[in-house]
């Protein structure tokens, strides 16, 4: 079998989000099939300014082609663009001239695959919302298999999506919530789509002592990793610990792991490590307490499945139907909705109370039945054999130059608003999903273990 792995940047330096999702899915399926990836020169997702050669490179032994943007993103303009779209009543050009000043737009790549599409028994295309996703959707709609990724924010209901989704040949989904809200934004339960996630390298043995070790980290902690960004949630998660440190003067300290593109706190309980490599990444997470996920929008936390695959619970905002979804699912976290759920979620889930080790194991089992490799190679392997065994969808045309020009769609936020949201809740057994909308109901939980005054928990 053949395989081409499409995504908007790719490199072994790249550590999250999309394109690491794609580059961790090629060299597993690699295993299974021939991989080549194609990408682009850019290596920033904010300006995609060409920084890597064009050509063919290995990276961890698979084969990555190269192609150059056309131009780089220019904030101001994709900003009007962005408000139009997303604000006001508008039209399907606006939304075309949106995608290419999203960018990164790269003809080179567009047309290299689709020139090249019969050599591919399935093309898989990371992540929809971008220009060479939404174009090669369209030309080798029968070989697509679209890898979403999709967040709940305006994009997704942006109208020139919903023949994409309506279109490509399958998809794979990254949690329940994301294909309820695809679906309730695109009617394409036609269309073939799983549920499976991604995996992690997650290494067998950790060691908690060096990393207290080499970063006199003497205090028990909660610990944040991802971009530092004010999009992530950071700036609420400042403000909530700020305030629970000074109610909680024996209670848990704040480490971040990340890159920061906002200000951090100078303060003595918050402890910004900078980037670091894997294995400290790993030390860090494993003697921690808890991992803290503030963000409003995620398709899906590779961090929170590793925490949960080292036996760590997670505490995440409760806006997030994702991670709020997962820590239902799971069983292996609790949500806050505002601050007194967060304080009082934090002191429960300290490291030497009731509720942390049972969550731990919970995560654990959680982990390796829903996202060890071997679970989610087979669920990519089953996918392909299904769809070889089907009938490709009709792309629907795009509409003429007069109708493409019309101004009569309305704003992708006012169509956001009327798609369902809420934590997708999946029974035991499998099967359809249902909404569920009661906020805060695990983080009230964590009310028995609240202590009269600051202070760590006791052991039960």
């Amino acid at each position: 079998m053949n395989l081409a792995v499409v995504v908007q940047r790719y490199g072994a330096d790249i550590n999250g989000g999309a394109e690491l999702h794609a580059r961790y899915i090629a060299e597993r399926l690699a295993r299974h099939a021939s991989v080549e990836v194609i990408t682009t020169c850019a290596r920033d997702y904010v300006t995609w300014r060409n920084e890597r050669p064009v050509g063919v490179e290995p990276v961890n032994g698979i084969p990555v082609r190269r192609f150059p943007v056309a131009h780089e993103r220019d904030p101001d303009d994709f900003g009007r663009r962005s408000h139009r779209v997303f604000e006001q009543t508008h039209s399907i050009a606006d939304e075309l001239r949106w995608l290419e000043s999203e960018g990164p737009a790269s003809s080179g790549l567009v047309n290299y695959v689709a020139a090249s599409a019969d050599r591919f028994d399935f093309i898989l295309l990371f992540s929809y919302r971008y220009y060479h996703a939404w174009h090669l959707a369209r030309r080798v709609a029968a070989k697509a298999v679209l890898v979403p990724t999709a967040e709940r924010d305006p994009a997704v209901a942006v109208s020139i999506f919903g023949p994409v989704f309506r279109g490509v040949r399958g998809l794979m989904y990254n949690s329940p919530e994301e294909r309820a809200m695809i679906q309730g934004a695109a009617r394409n339960t036609s269309v073939p789509g799983v549920v499976v996630g991604i995996g992690s390298d997650v290494p067998e043995r950790t060691d908690p002592a060096r990393f207290r070790r080499k970063f006199r980290m003497e205090r028990p902690f909660a610990i944040y990793i991802g971009r530092i960004d004010e999009n992530k949630g950071c700036g609420e998660l400042f403000s909530h610990f700020r305030r629970y440190a000074a109610t909680f003067p024996r209670g848990l300290d704040l480490v971040l792991i990340g890159s920061a593109i906002m200000d951090v706190p100078k303060h003595p309980r918050i402890h910004h490590l900078g980037f670091l490599d894997d294995d400290d990444k790993f030390d860090a997470l494993a003697a921690s307490d808890l991992l803290v996920m503030p963000s409003y929008y995620e398709s899906l936390s590779m961090v929170a499945l590793e925490a949960w695959a080292l036996g760590r619970p997670v505490l995440a905002n409760g806006a997030c139907d994702v991670l709020k979804g997962q820590c239902i699912r799971s069983n292996a976290g609790l949500y806050y909705e505002r601050y007194e759920e967060f304080a009082q979620a934090l002191y429960a889930l300290e490291s030497n109370g009731p509720l942390n080790a049972r969550l731990g194991r919970n995560g654990r089992e959680y982990f390796a039945r829903h996202y060890a490799w071997p679970v989610i190679e087979r669920k990519y392997l089953d996918m392909f054999a299904a769809l070889k065994r089907g009938a490709p969808a009709a792309m629907e045309p795009l509409p003429g130059w007069m109708a493409r020009r019309r101004r009569d769609v309305p704003p992708a936020n006012e169509v956001l608003a009327s798609i369902p949201s809420g934590a997708a809740i999946l029974p035991p057994e499998g099967g359809s999903h249902e909404i569920e909308r009661a906020g805060g109901a695990l983080a009230a939980r964590a009310d028995a273990w609240l202590p009269p005054s600051g202070g760590r928990a006791k052991p039960a």
